[in-house]
Formats: structure tokens, sequence, C-alpha cells
């Protein structure tokens, strides 16, 4: 028997693809591009905006006769045992590929925001705790370890992680995001995409571009971000998980720039990404973001003009389920109203990924495990370690944690004793199992106050709820009061309940007029002060939330953010002093809910000034995070020095732990431009390393800062260096600054591209 070309693995990817793309019909040819979601809610209560009405019906026996792109959350859309879930992900892979003349499997995607999106899975801290901790290498761990168990049950593709830099911390999605800083959002993401792609899932990089830049915070609402913004901001983090990470797919944005919706914007899906930043992989629509282009852009008129716009745009693969890339692709390709080479040219990309997954392979077989364990003891462990690095302390001015082991506590909130408190809008049960309450939540997570107790055994703990989220209800205030009053110590636990389109306080579709505390959770804390009883704020949160009016008047602050399954007792142990809070802020703390939804990269009017009454100027900065130990940070080594444009720097300083504990310290290093041609950031983050000290260690650290570093998009459009004086600015947070290397770049200016140092190198010896 002689294997067609296409089938032979000796051969280039390339000319296998070829070869089968000529054997191929249009209607074969189109139904690669395509994935089906089949078990989709239509009832108006879904996991996608407009879910209900853009879900479209199918003959799924009739419609895998010709192939098939993608098969949508098979594990992510309702509750199924895992080992089940995988054999019956191969039994439908076998079908598809039986059901063909060319027996060609379809790629399974999952979402895998902060974890595998399945039930009885992991579910680690959110990628807003993951920027909180500072520390890539731990995020890689843990996308290694998702992409194993996603492998482990037949998922070929991972939606995540979300490379959105917050420009507005009303908007609802800040939980999904690792941070208001580009360089730590490219640095952290970047980790997670080498993570997942290391362990054969293809990542896929969301949202491209300027989801996160949405007017007013609202979600899908207009992109206003101007071009040096869009360059600067918005897309380097993309740029580095491609280059650095390795990422094979990218989700176009749901929102519009400038006119232009994202899903049809071939300058930004084609010219940029693929001809000049080099991109071979695949383009997927966010969720109905083809449909979007004629039913809420009104860029189309019809279903066909939509179609059109996105694949013309480079959109290769329609999301969740057939509706536009189908019929009504093959239908104007016949009637001559779209050209069949853009069908190629889509199908060869996704055949191309296909070849590289081992699913054009004659013995492709789909993994059908008897036992499926996607929350081993590792997982756990790696959820803990995760959870406890990204809990910032936010203040302790007099000392008052750790907590005294045989203290009188008295827990209160509307967060202590719920365990989906640690959980953000992409977890299993808060994304799903909403919508099926007689299944339990298939994982153990214990709650704060579960953990407190735990922690404090000698202890008395007491609780009371106080109020609940979001209602208004204050009635319970009374029992709080008096609860408080009996105790030594009150741990108030506030925050957010993770939701979806309004059903929690953050969350997708869940954003926020201001940034006070939802519900009448702040006036509970009023009463809790007013008790003079000292108060530990204890805030599980998806977003900051603004702090000043209690600012002084507590005893102590703990932020974390939607810490995952073991944040319960990641949380305890830093309040019982069992672990040392390392974590740092990777968004602002403000000082007042309104009059300032802007983050730390602010030019020169974007700061405090006499030209306004409203002061910009967080409570607390990015960066900002406290310590039970002390550092002491000693020969700086950073002379004045003049570089060329093209040159390098180093500087280096000794970080000690001048402390009894063991601790870590986070060393930020920070741009300042004093002269440009445009407005600069007054700063910006363009290197850290985190240094993990024992009791009276100590460890030197040497930034290699490179010119390249202080590129900007000028007013030609150009990313340059230019010639002039800079300051590197070493500090323990973005308004902490420990020491100043003053530096001038000389010569020509520059223009620099895909060829530049996205990242400035750290080397650490310990002393």
């Amino acid at each position: 028997m002689t294997t067609a070309p296409w089938r032979d693995p000796a051969l280039p990817a390339a000319a296998r693809v070829d070869d089968l793309l000529s054997r191929m019909t249009l209607e074969e040819k189109t139904a690669q591009l395509y994935g089906v979601w089949v078990g989709a809610a239509t009832d108006g209560d879904g996991v996608a905006p407009h879910q209900h009405d853009m879900t479209a019906d199918y003959d799924w026996n009739e419609l895998i006769t010709r192939g098939l792109g993608q098969l949508t959350r098979s594990f992510g859309t309702a509750p199924v045992d895992p080992a089940l879930g995988a054999r019956a992900l191969a039994l439908a892979q076998r079908r598809i590929a039986a059901a063909g003349r060319f027996g060609i499997p379809a790629v399974a995607h999952e979402e895998c925001l902060a974890g595998f999106t399945a039930w009885r899975a992991t579910a680690y801290p959110v990628p807003l705790a993951w920027g909180a901790a500072f520390d890539p290498p731990l995020v890689e761990e843990m996308g290694r370890a998702i992409g194993r168990d996603l492998r482990a049950v037949g998922v070929h593709q991972g939606l995540a992680p979300v490379l959105d830099v917050v420009r507005d911390p009303r908007w609802g999605r800040v939980e999904e995001t690792i941070g208001e800083d580009p360089y730590l959002v490219g640095t952290v993401g970047t980790a997670y995409v080498r993570g997942l792609e290391s362990a054969g899932i293809v990542a896929t990089l969301k949202h491209f571009a300027g989801y996160a830049s949405s007017a007013g915070a609202r979600n899908l609402a207009p992109v206003r971000a101007g071009t040096r913004e869009f360059a600067d901001v918005t897309l380097p983090p993309f740029e580095m998980a491609l280059r650095e990470g390795g990422a094979r797919s990218v989700m176009a944005a749901y929102t519009e720039r400038d006119g232009v919706p994202a899903s049809a914007d071939p300058e930004l899906l084609t010219r940029l990404l693929r001809e000049e930043w080099g991109f071979t992989g695949t383009v997927v629509a966010d969720y109905f973001g083809i449909g979007f282009l004629r039913t809420l852009h009104r860029v189309a008129g019809t279903p066909a003009e939509a179609a059109h716009l996105a694949l013309a745009a480079g959109i290769d693969v329609e999301l969740p389920t057939v509706k536009y890339y189908g019929e009504t692709l093959v239908a104007a390709v016949r009637a001559g109203e779209l050209p069949e080479e853009l069908v190629d040219r889509a199908a060869r990309r996704v055949l191309l990924q296909k070849c590289e997954l081992g699913l054009l392979d004659e013995d492709w077989q789909p993994p059908s495990p008897e036992t499926v364990d996607l929350d081993p003891a590792a997982n756990r462990a790696l959820a803990r370690r995760l959870a406890e690095e990204s809990v910032v302390l936010l203040d302790n001015p007099d000392g008052l944690l750790p907590l005294a082991p045989d203290t009188r506590v008295a827990v209160v909130g509307p967060r202590a004793a719920d365990a989906l408190a640690m959980l953000g809008c992409y977890s299993f049960p808060s994304h799903v199992l909403t919508h099926h309450p007689e299944v339990d939540a298939g994982i153990d997570i214990p709650t704060v106050l579960e953990s407190l107790r735990a922690e404090l055994p000698d202890a008395k703990v007491t609780f009371t709820e106080g109020c609940g989220v979001s209602d208004p209800d204050p009635s319970g205030f009374t029992e709080a009061i008096a609860r408080a009053a009996e105790a030594d110590v009150c741990v108030a636990v506030l925050g957010d309940r993770a939701g979806l389109f309004g059903r929690g306080t953050s969350g997708e579709g869940c954003d926020v007029a201001d940034l006070t505390l939802p519900g009448v959770q702040g006036e509970l804390l009023d009463a809790l002060v007013a008790t003079g009883v000292p108060v530990v704020l204890v805030l599980l949160t998806g977003r900051p939330y603004a702090l000043g009016r209690w600012h002084g008047r507590l005893g102590a602050v703990v932020q974390a953010f939607f810490p995952g399954e073991e944040g319960g007792p990641a949380v305890a142990g830093v309040l019982s002093g069992r672990v040392n809070p390392s974590g740092r802020l990777p968004v602002s703390v403000p000082h007042v809910p309104g009059g300032q939804p802007w983050t730390y990269l602010q030019p020169p009017l974007g700061l405090a000034g006499e030209v306004s009454n409203l002061d910009p100027t967080p409570l607390y900065p990015f960066g900002h995070g406290r310590s039970y130990t002390e550092f002491a940070w000693e020969d700086f080594s950073g002379p004045d020095a003049e570089i060329g444009t093209d040159g390098s720097y180093d500087l280096s300083v000794t970080v000690r732990n001048t402390g009894g504990r063991a601790g870590a310290e986070v060393v930020q290093l920070y741009l300042h431009d004093p002269v440009a041609s445009v407005t600069r950031p007054d700063v910006r983050l363009i290197g850290y390393q985190r240094l993990e000290l024992a009791a009276g260690g100590s460890a030197r650290v040497t930034f290699r800062f490179h010119a390249d570093l202080s590129a900007f998009t000028d007013r030609a459009g150009r990313r340059v260096v230019e010639p002039g004086d800079l300051e590197l600015r070493l500090g323990t947070s973005s308004g902490q600054v420990r020491e100043v290397a003053r530096v001038r770049l000389t010569g020509p200016v520059r223009e620099v591209g895909a060829e530049r140092r996205l990242r400035c190198e750290a080397d650490v010896l310990p002393r």
C-alpha cells in the first residue's frame, strides 16, 4: 500500500500540507476553519457574551463528514469526571476521523486562565496574583503542570494567557490580567507560555489587542488608545510572548480601536503580527467575535460580509462553534464574493499546526486513560507556593501581625467562610458550577476562617458574616460589632465575588463605576474600626479598591488577589506568621474611589500638580509590599556613565536580610527619561529580581541594562532610541527609590525593530 505524501512524517510539514490541500474540496477546507461547541447553552445564561443568540443548530453526524477544525470545551462546559471526559473526547475524535475522507481529528481547546477550567482540576491563583509574586520561574512551572494535565486528557490548545495591560482598574477583567505594567505582564506572561508550550500545548495569547483599554472601563467598549500608547503599552507583552515564549496561537480581541474592530483589522492581524513580527501560527476568533462584526460593530451587513472581513484580516479559525465559516463561507466563494485563496491561506495554517501536533500522522491515537487525577498533591503544593508568594502585606504600622498564637480573634466579613472567595471567574466552580448547584466543587478549597483556626489552634476564634458581598443590608452589623468588641483583634475579610456579566462584582462583564468596596462592606469596616479594637483588613479581590478612607486607622492590611484553592492557608499563614509575606502590588491601590482611574504609567500631566485639585498619587504604589523582616541595600555600583544609543551598562547592589527570619525582597529597576521628543511615563519598570534570603543572608544582583530598553515610539511612528540623559532607579516600588544611576546616551537617534532587546537580564551572586 502506498502512503500519500501528506501522511509521510519524513516529509517537511509544508510539503505534507500542500499535498493534502490539493486533495481537499472547498467544503473540506472550510471545515478546518471552525469549531463545534457540543452542549453549549442556548437559554441566555451561558458563559460567553451573546451565547444564547449566536449558537447555531447543526447536524453533528452530517457536519463531521467534511472534517472538523476544533472541538470546544469538552471539559469546560459542564461537570464531567476527568477520566470519563477523556474517554468521551477520544471517542468523539475517532468518530470525526472515521467520518471524513482524510481521517483528521480536531484540535481540542480549553480555557486555562488560572488552571485547567475543568471539574476536579486544580484552581490556581488568578493571573493578577501571578503578577504579585514577581516570580516568572514559578509561573512557568505552573504553566508546565497545567499543560501536562491538559495533554493527559487529550486537549491540544489552551486559551491563555491574557496579556492585556490594565489601563483602568474599574474594568471587570482586571483579575484576568497580570498587572498594569507591560514589562511585568510580558515577562510573567511569557513564562506561562513557555510552561504550556513545553508540555506540548498550543498557548493562545489574548486579547489581541487593546481590549483592556476600553473607554470608561466598560467591557467591549471602544478603545481610544493613541498610536504610541498602543505601540508602547499594549503590544510589547504580545511581542515578547511570541518571540521569547514561542506561543503558537493568538486570539483577536472583541474591541475596536479608532473605528476598526480587531477582528477585521489586517493591519493588526496580518501586517504587524505576521509580516513584521514573523508569526506563523493560527489566529482564532474570540467567541462569536466574527458574528459581532455584523451584530455589535455593524461593519458587515450580512454573515458573508462578516466572514469575508475576518478571513481577509487574518482570522483563521471561527470559535467557539460554526456559524459564519461554514456554509456561509462556501456559498460566498461559490458566488465569487470571496476568493478561495483566503480559505486556502487559513486552512494551510490550521493544517500546519495539526501537523506539528501529530494529528496528520497515520498512527495518531487519542489518550483514553482509565483514571485521571487533575488535582494531585504536587499541583496543590505548587498552587500553595504561588498563593503564598502572591499575598501582599500592604501595611503593618505597629507590628500587629503576625497574630499572637493564643489571642482572641473575631473574624468578620462575607469572604471569610466562603470557598468561592478564593476563585476568579474563570475557575470551574465560579464559571460553570453556578449553573449546576447540585454538583460539589470537586476540589477542596479551605476558607480563611477554617485555615486561621488550623493555623492558631490555641486562639479563640469567633465568626460572623456582618453583611453580604454586594447587597445593601446592614442588619448583620450589630452582631459583628459585638463579636469584635469581645476580641483582642478583629480580622475583617472583605472583597469580591467573581462572576460573569453582572452576576458578580469582579469578572468578565462585571465592570464598576468607581473603586468603592462592593455593597456595604465599607460601612461594615467603619463600624468595626469604631469599636476601638485593632482591625486587620484582609482583602480577597479581583481588582484594587480605594483604601484612603481607612488609612492610619487599621492595624494591618493584607491584599490577596483571588489566590486559588490554597489561598485560605496562604492568607492564614501570613496572619499567623508561618508565611513571611513577599508579594508586591501588580496594580496601584488608590486613595479615593473616583476621579483617578489611572495606572502608574503617567506622563508629567498625569501626576499631581497645581493644575487640578484631584491628586492621583496612589495610596500604595505599583510594586509596593512589606515583609516581617528587614532588608539593607549596600555597596551600590552605578557610576555616572556615557554609552552609545546601542550601548549597555551594568548596575549592581547587594541586598542583606538584616532580620531574624528568612524572607524575599523584590529589587525593581525603573527608567526615568527626563526629556524626550514625545511625553513619556515619569517612571516605568524595565527590570526586577526576586531574592530569597535566609536570616542574615545576602546576595548581589546586577542588572544588565541595554539602551534598547529606553526605546519608544516617536512622532513619526518609529520605535527609536534617542540620545540624552536617563536615570536608572532601583527601588522597592515605583514610589520608593533606593539608588539612582545616571546614564547619558550619545550618538545618533537609532531606529530599532524586532531584533531589539526586550528584557533586562539580571545576574545574582550569593554573598
